[in-house]
């Protein structure tokens, strides 16, 4: 089984995860996410790749250098994902393959929250269920990715 590479990509304010509102985010920090997604990685053959910014334009430039270089996306673009028409032109841009993850419910949030510009060029998105949000993601992303090896 050959390994598969793929890209998180974390959005604004992911990095004050641990501190920012633990009772909506939970209480693990970036690191902690993104070690846990490395081990579950190990364990479905895939070397992860993880990277956060603040800035949409850092967004959507490692977006287009995922090109040729990761067979999937696993992102969570914070509150990128209800605004950035730029971060969903570049994912359907790239045809990359692309799972969307959030750590709350965005459906149970403030309305403006409901809306995913992400979404219509995603496979799927896990939302609701903290950190276990991005490994499901992953597990997803993976199954779909050896699927696609298969046929």
């Amino acid at each position: 089984m050959r390994q598969l590479n793929i890209l998180v990509l974390h959005g604004p304010n992911l990095n004050l995860l641990g501190l920012r509102e633990p009772q909506i985010y939970g209480s693990l920090t970036l690191d902690d996410i993104n070690t846990l997604l490395s081990e579950e990685g190990k364990m479905l053959h895939s070397e992860l790749f993880c990277f956060q910014s603040n800035h949409e334009g850092a967004l959507v430039d490692t977006i287009h250098q995922a090109l040729g270089k990761y067979d999937g996306i696993l992102i969570n673009a914070g509150a990128y994902t209800h605004t950035s028409v730029a971060i969903r032109d570049a994912l359907s841009g790239v045809k990359i393959p692309t799972v969307e993850v959030h750590l709350s419910n965005i459906y149970q949030r403030e309305s403006f929250r409901h809306h995913s510009y992400i979404a219509p060029v995603a496979i799927g998105q896990i939302s609701g269920f903290g950190a276990e949000s991005y490994r499901l993601g992953l597990l997803a992303l993976v199954h779909y990715l050896r699927k696609l090896e298969a046929k």
